[in-house]
């Protein structure tokens, strides 16, 4: 199947993007957590995303680190991950660099029908006389796709420190050149598509046209635009200012209840469904922080 993406771009250049694919140095759910942190974090958040469940002991519960960027294999990891796990009101703990477009939209809106919490941070293991007490370091990066993946949390916090970046999508096949690349029409509709696709994604999500109007003003030779504090609440992206509200058992309060080994109903997980177009697109920063990726 023919695949085309979108892309955005920065006037660095030191991002890259896949045309056709974009590891979470993240959390197996049964395993010991490793450091995300520095060149650690910026190499898994070039990858792949996967997902882990970060246990927090004892009574604050825990949360789910999803690192990397959006592929057309991301819905299905994240059914995977969810499987044997109730994750109904978990929250969700981003370090992204974006990725596709329709496959970003698809794995938000499951995480709106699980009620999930979003926010923005680097997952890093800490030990405390009371047990296994990880911390989020605010200082990570949502980026172009990862903030409507941000958006799709019922409740949304941002801390400060953390970089939320926002760009125009564009034809990742010619991300290199965006001035001097040809177009045909076909492209062109492309683009108009999956903007529509993006535009009743963001007011399905309680986002504002301001998110919309900021990122589709960015041409994709300039670099990404760093969403303001007075912007990220403009935009909705932010529905509170203190982290308790998606992680009571970091404040010290009872933990919510999630990630159990309770299998779900069947008709309460996500069976994928196939595109019905032949092409589909992926919007990804390719500068700032990360490296080239080859296509696949």
């Amino acid at each position: 199947m023919e695949r085309v993406v979108l892309s955005c771009l920065t006037g660095s250049a030191l991002w890259r993007v896949a045309v056709l694919g974009l590891v979470l140095l993240g959390f197996a759910a049964d395993s010991s957590i490793p450091v995300t942190a520095g060149a650690a974090s910026l190499e898994a958040r070039r990858q792949p995303m996967k997902f882990g469940w970060v246990a927090c002991d004892p009574d604050c519960g825990g949360w789910i680190s999803a690192v990397g960027i959006v592929t057309t294999d991301t819905p299905k990891d994240f059914e995977d991950f969810a499987r044997d796990r109730n994750l109904t009101g978990a929250t969700v703990v981003l370090d992204s660099s974006g990725g596709s477009v329709n496959d970003a939209i698809t794995l938000g809106r499951r995480w709106r029908k699980l009620g999930l919490a979003t926010t923005v941070g680097i997952s890093v293991p800490a030990a405390s006389p009371l047990g296994n007490r990880p911390r989020i370091d605010g200082k990570a990066y949502c980026e172009s796709m990862c903030v409507f993946l941000l958006l799709s949390g019922q409740t949304r916090y941002v801390p400060e420190g953390a970089r939320v970046r926002v760009h125009q999508i564009w034809m990742g096949d010619r991300a290199e050149d965006a001035r001097g690349a040809s177009y045909t029409a076909q492209d062109m509709s492309i683009v108009e598509r999956d903007i529509g696709r993006l535009a009743k994604f963001t007011f399905e999500m309680g986002g504002t046209g301001d998110l919309l109007s900021l990122a589709l003003s960015v041409p994709p030779w300039e670099d990404l635009h760093e969403l303001s504090r007075a912007e990220l609440q403009d935009t909705n992206l932010i529905t509170t200012q203190a982290i308790a509200d998606l992680l009571p058992g970091l404040a010290g309060a009872p933990a919510k209840t999630v990630a159990s080994a309770e299998p779900k109903p069947v008709q309460d997980r996500f069976a994928p469904q196939p595109a019905a177009a032949t092409k589909t697109a992926e919007a990804l920063p390719t500068g700032g922080t990360a490296a080239a990726q080859p296509g696949h």
